[in-house]
């Protein structure tokens, strides 16, 4: 049946905005009103006449709470075919009165757990009788709706009133799913953290949920559907992010600025400034200085053909002068914690640019899981959290490193963590000055980084190629020495590397002839 009248309503509660308005919205439309514990106390407080859940069952609540809705009389009202004659009869046998409408949200488990709670605080803020009242009514779509969310508080009472009283199965339906993806979402946030308690970091089963953010146009191609969803991960970026101005943001806008975001906040916004330039997920050009103006220059010198229509990111406050630089090209995105007034106005000239602030820098040393898709199947991995500790520094080679070049090593070491592999970098005076990204050898690579150094000077109208007197950054082992004898013919003095491959010494004595230092890390950095 399509149209479903409304004569009792269950409400129970944890998050209580909009409640009062709703029940009274009901009440109003001749509703009769069922509630639980507090729920009830507030509506009561508020002048509404509630009927008690153990007034309606006959039974106390009992066990701390534990026990109230849990009762043939509850499931019985929801579950019942109202259009099935044995189901009508065991109502009218046992004096079950039908419940039309649930409106229920959950203890708020997941906030317990974020605000410090200790184990058994946890335990008591998982619901039970809350998901299986959702679970109940919203298979029993067909003769009640439920309700999970207070945003859909307005729009029932607007069905109810043009209904004349009764819901649309088609919204019914829809308020069905939304519950099922309610609790499961609930569950999900459960199974998590119990995984977490017990140590289990690759437990038999493991689901992931989101909340839809962002309905997009499309995916990377027109041709493919696409969403963002935010998975309730407290960090500082693209789902924290407030979008000040601009159009709406595409899945190569989210995905490009997550990159860059994440990269620039590897750099401790309290000791330097810092810039990333993002194209494709890849940086085209990074740097650190005194100032995110002197910061973004050097960036966008490493590769200004590139830069056109990419991501730029700002590990601190955007000022004038920088936002002033930015948008002299043009850009697709500006993210960075924050921005001044006088920024947002020079932004705002350029209607279709988007601003976002995050309001803080991600921590790059936190823990996490990443996610990728594969046929049938995803991968799930911990976030690459690891970041380099001068001490653990190993120099290979004959020639020493001079403090300038160690400081540049560094520098372009964290960059290569967010290049794609095989990752080249070469750096000099704290900004990237050549980058090879994604080739299928390293030797490649090379000479790739090598190449865009040299379209960069020729383009700025210098005499010798930015790589001159570079240090390079390799993001894994380098296996052959032709490696390191092409980052020599492109005038760099030092190298950065893992190291362990099976011909190190033959990659140290390369070195070792063409007078390069070159130090190992004992640390990999693939992104794939």
């Amino acid at each position: 049946m399509d149209q479903r009248k409304i004569g009792r309503a269950l409400l129970s509660v944890s998050d209580k905005t909009g409640l009062v308005d709703f029940a009274r919205g009901l009440a109003k439309r001749g509703v009769k009103l069922v509630s639980t514990g507090g729920t009830a106390r507030t509506l009561k407080e508020a002048g509404l006449e509630v009927q008690d859940v153990s007034d309606l069952t006959g039974f106390p609540e009992m066990m701390d709470g534990r026990v109230k809705t849990l009762h043939p009389t509850v499931h019985g009202g929801l579950l019942a075919k109202r259009d099935d004659a044995d189901h009508v009869a065991a109502m009218e046998a046992h004096n079950i009165p039908p419940i039309d409408l649930l409106a229920v949200n959950l203890y708020p488990f997941v906030k317990t757990v974020e605000g410090g709670a200790d184990y058994d605080t946890a335990v008591e803020n998982i619901d039970i009788g809350g998901p299986a009242m959702i679970r109940a009514a919203a298979k029993n779509h067909d003769g009640v709706a439920v309700v999970v969310e207070p945003g859909d508080y307005e729009r029932l009472l607007t069905a109810l009133d043009e209904g004349d009283g009764a819901t649309p199965l088609s919204l019914r339906k829809e308020l069905a799913a939304k519950a099922y993806a309610h609790t499961a979402a609930y569950d999900a946030a459960i199974s998590r953290w119990f995984a977490e308690q017990i140590g289990d970091d690759t437990p038999q089963t493991r689901t992931i949920s989101g909340q839809l953010s962002l309905a997009l146009r499309y995916g990377e191609n027109p041709h493919q559907e696409a969403a963002f969803y935010k998975t309730g991960e407290k960090r500082f970026g693209v789902a924290s992010a407030e979008l000040v101005q601009g159009k709406a943001l595409s899945y190569n806008n989210l995905n490009d600025t997550d990159a860059a975001y994440e990269l620039v906040a590897e750099f401790d916004s309290n000791e330097t400034a810092a810039i990333a330039i993002i194209k494709h997920a890849n940086p085209c050009g990074v740097a650190q200085a005194a100032t995110l103006k002197e910061a973004y220059e050097k960036a966008l010198a490493c590769d200004s053909v590139s830069a056109f229509g990419g991501i730029v990111a700002a590990n601190r406050k955007l000022d004038a002068d920088a936002a002033e630089e930015i948008v002299k090209i043009f850009t697709e995105v500006i993210i960075a914690p924050d921005a001044s007034d006088e920024a947002k106005q020079i932004i705002s000239q350029k209607k279709n640019l988007r601003l976002l602030l995050a309001g803080g820098l991600p921590d790059p040393t936190e823990a996490g899981l990443t996610f990728r898709s594969l046929a049938g199947g995803f991968l799930v991995q911990g976030r690459d959290n690891q970041t380099l500790d001068r001490a653990n520094l190993k120099v290979v080679t004959k020639t020493q490193p001079s403090e300038s070049q160690l400081a540049d090593m560094i520098f372009a070491f964290t960059v290569a963590k967010h290049v794609k592999s095989n990752a080249i970098v070469y750096a000099k005076d704290g900004a990237t000055v050549g980058i090879g990204a994604g080739q299928m050898s390293r030797v490649d690579s090379t000479r790739v980084a090598y190449w865009k150094g040299e379209a960069a000077a020729e383009a700025l109208g210098l005499k010798d190629g930015l790589t001159e007197g570079a240090v390079v950054a390799s993001d894994a082992f380098f296996p052959f020495a032709d490696g390191i004898e092409v980052l020599a013919e492109a005038g760099a003095t030092a190298v950065i590397q893992p190291g362990g491959s099976m011909r190190d010494e033959e990659v140290i004595e390369a070195a070792d002839r063409l007078g390069l230092a070159m130090v190992f890390t004992g640390l990999r950095h693939f992104r794939h």
